[in-house]
């Protein structure tokens, strides 16, 4: 048997935006589709809309980075007729009015073909202008715009990167230059928009890489605007986000620089980029192993202190994606995973919970009156025993007990209710038999007298 403790009295702060992603949802289409109101269902804090111009269902080419806005460097950046920024808008108000609120990263997506929005502005201070005025149109209401108040601007994406083949998609001048380009953009922006949040650059990884150092030592001694450090990380099991994070931290503190924010805010179970292990990783992503991937990485990022969010690549119907179905949108595996977390969120405050088996993730939370907790049974294979797990509550918060409902996520059950249980004892033990890849939910639910 094996044993989680958990002490609902024990209160370790706010349940964090683990559940953030990539990418918003698809809005009506032509055929009569949507995912909306699945979107929507998941209440989801925030999407990153990296990549967004790849989806058709975003508004495709035209959508979200820089050189797809202001498709004419040489046009008048004061000028509104420069820009394009119809599709992006469809899709941002798509995006808020699913509740969910938008992390814009500034630049371009991910180029692996053909080279043409990952080259470095011919005119820094320039584009950092261009960047000035696109904050201004869904913040300030310039060119018949919003007032979204985006928070986060993230500057580029993956300047780091490398293919196979030493090309970089993302990048294609010198560290020297991205250096700079991040700081001429930053600096300006943070002085026409002190409240915002300005941060990036979304590394590959935060390894300590001649990049990763020489773009922090220049944060460091130019003063370059940093409220967050974002930076990604695919992997196999989820305590290696607790190791990115701790990365991170390590190379912050080699530069003395106080530690802002932390994001994750590219990841996803990949055993590897090439061949087999690319075609397995893309169907482990979209079944149950990716789902209870998922839910595991969610508890260790939430047991994480410093960091800040978690961000799933992606929520775009794509091959990466473990919440919605490519063609049909329907709901894939992950989806439920989602759901469930969905729920801790709502409960508000994280609780002690102590997990004594390498194979079992778990985390859970209360609101002071109902609580939950959710576990996987996760391992890096593709068939081990049943895990049999113990979970003894302390401190149950409910004069009159709690009905305990199950809710399994396995291959027949998409977080159906399983099982009822009626507890009355501030303290109390449950117990669950867990096959390899099951989540389930147990929400308590205060009985009323």
């Amino acid at each position: 048997m094996k044993t989680i403790k958990v002490d609902f009295a024990a209160h370790l702060g706010a349940v964090k935006p683990m559940n953030a992603v990539n990418n918003g949802p698809h809005g009506m289409s032509e055929r009569g589709t949507t995912n909306f109101p699945d979107y929507k269902e998941l209440e989801i804090p925030y999407a990153r809309n990296h990549d967004a111009s790849f989806y058709s269902g975003y508004g495709g080419e035209h959508t979200v980075d820089v050189h797809r806005i202001f498709k004419n460097f040489d046009a008048d950046e004061n000028d509104p007729a420069s820009y394009v920024f119809e599709p992006t808008d469809m899709y941002t108000r798509n995006t808020y009015a699913a509740g969910t609120k938008v992390f814009y990263r500034l630049g371009a997506s991910i180029e692996h073909g053909y080279k043409y929005g990952t080259y470095p502005p011919k005119d820094f201070a320039k584009w950092a202008r261009i960047c000035e005025h696109i904050i201004r149109h869904y913040n300030e209401g310039w060119a018949d715009g919003f007032h979204y108040d985006i928070e986060y601007w993230e500057i580029w994406n993956e300047p780091d990167c490398r293919n196979h083949d030493g090309s970089n998609p993302c990048w294609q001048g010198t560290d020297e230059e991205f250096i700079d380009l991040y700081e001429v953009a930053a600096k300006h922006l943070k002085k026409c928009f002190p409240n915002i949040k300005i941060g990036g650059p979304a590394f590959t990884a935060p390894k300590h890489g001649p990049l990763q150092l020489a773009f922090l030592k220049a944060v460091k001694e130019r003063n370059i605007p940093f409220d967050f450090y974002s930076f990604h990380r695919y992997f196999k099991r989820p305590e290696e986000a607790e190791i990115a994070v701790k990365t991170a931290i390590a190379s912050l503190e080699m530069f003395d620089i106080e530690i802002p924010e932390l994001i994750l805010n590219e990841w996803n179970y990949i055993k590897g980029w090439m061949y087999e292990d690319w075609q397995y990783s893309l169907r482990m992503e979209r079944g149950l192993k990716g789902a209870s991937f998922v839910a595991g990485s969610m508890f260790i990022g939430q047991a994480c202190e410093p960091l800040t969010m978690l961000m799933y690549y992606d929520a775009r119907p794509c091959g990466m994606s473990g919440l919605f179905d490519t063609e049909t949108l329907g709901r894939r595996k992950g989806y439920y995973t989602f759901l469930q977390f969905k729920e801790l969120r709502r409960l508000g405050t994280s609780v002690k919970i102590d997990v004594h088996n390498e194979n079992i993730y778990a985390c859970a939370a209360t609101d002071g009156k109902n609580s939950a907790v959710m576990l996987t049974h996760y391992q890096d294979l593709d068939e081990a025993p049943v895990e049999d797990v113990g979970i003894e509550m302390q401190n149950i918060p409910a004069e009159n007990g709690v009905a305990a409902e199950f809710y399994l996520l396995d291959e027949s059950h998409d977080s159906r209710l399983i099982r009822k249980e009626i507890i009355t004892a501030k303290n109390s033990s449950l117990y669950l038999p867990m096959k390899l890849f099951d989540t389930c939910l147990i929400k308590l639910t205060a009985i009323c007298p």
